[in-house]
C-alpha cells in the first residue's frame, strides 16, 4: 500500500515537473506556447524571454530571407510579445508581396485544426498554411542595409531600438 501511494507521489511530481518545464531554445518556448517552431528560422544566436510579460528577443547571427510560400525577411533582431497562440507587437519581420516589403505586425494561430496562421502586416492578415513552419528553415544571408529591415518610423521610442532585455 505504501509503494502504491509513494509510487503515485512520485507519478504526481514528475507530471508537475513536465507541466512547468522551462525552455531550453526559443523554438520550445514557441511549441510552449501553441506556435510552430518554423516561424523562426535557423542561426538563432541567443533569446530571452521574461515570463511574466511574454516579452521576447532573439539575435540572429545576420539579416537574413527564408523562403515560404512568399520570402520572409529577418532583421539582427527579432522581438515581440509572446501569449498563447499568437505573437503580438512583433518587429523585426517583413514579408515579400509582389514587389514590396511589408513589417508583420502580428502572427497568430487561431485553432490549431484549422491548419491555418495568420500573418498581421497592418491592413490585412494574410494567411497561410501551418504546414509551411512546421520547423526551422534555412535562412539565407540577406544584406542589412537593403530596405528591408524593419520600418523605424514607426517606432515609438529609441529605447525600441535597442531593448534593454530581461533575463
Amino acid at each position: 500500500m505504501r509503494l502504491a501511494f509513494l509510487f503515485t507521489i512520485l507519478a504526481a511530481a514528475i507530471a508537475a515537473d513536465s507541466a512547468t518545464a522551462v525552455a531550453t531554445t526559443i523554438y520550445q518556448l514557441l511549441a510552449q506556447h501553441g506556435l510552430p517552431t518554423g516561424i523562426l528560422p535557423k542561426g538563432i544566436m541567443e533569446y530571452t524571454a521574461d515570463p511574466a510579460t511574454g516579452f521576447f528577443e532573439v539575435r540572429l547571427a545576420r539579416p537574413c530571407n527564408a523562403e515560404f510560400e512568399n520570402q520572409l525577411h529577418y532583421d539582427f533582431n527579432v522581438s515581440g510579445q509572446l501569449s498563447f497562440g499568437k505573437i503580438g507587437e512583433l518587429s523585426g519581420v517583413s514579408q515579400q508581396e509582389l514587389f514590396l516589403w511589408f513589417p508583420v505586425k502580428g502572427i497568430r494561430v487561431d485553432v490549431p485544426s484549422s491548419g491555418l496562421i495568420y500573418f498581421d502586416v497592418g491592413v490585412v492578415d494574410k494567411q497561410f498554411s501551418l504546414s509551411l513552419f512546421e520547423s526551422p528553415r534555412d535562412c539565407t544571408a540577406a544584406d542589412p542595409d537593403d530596405g528591408r529591415s524593419a520600418d523605424t518610423s514607426s517606432f515609438n521610442d529609441a529605447s525600441q531600438l535597442d531593448p534593454v532585455l530581461i533575463n
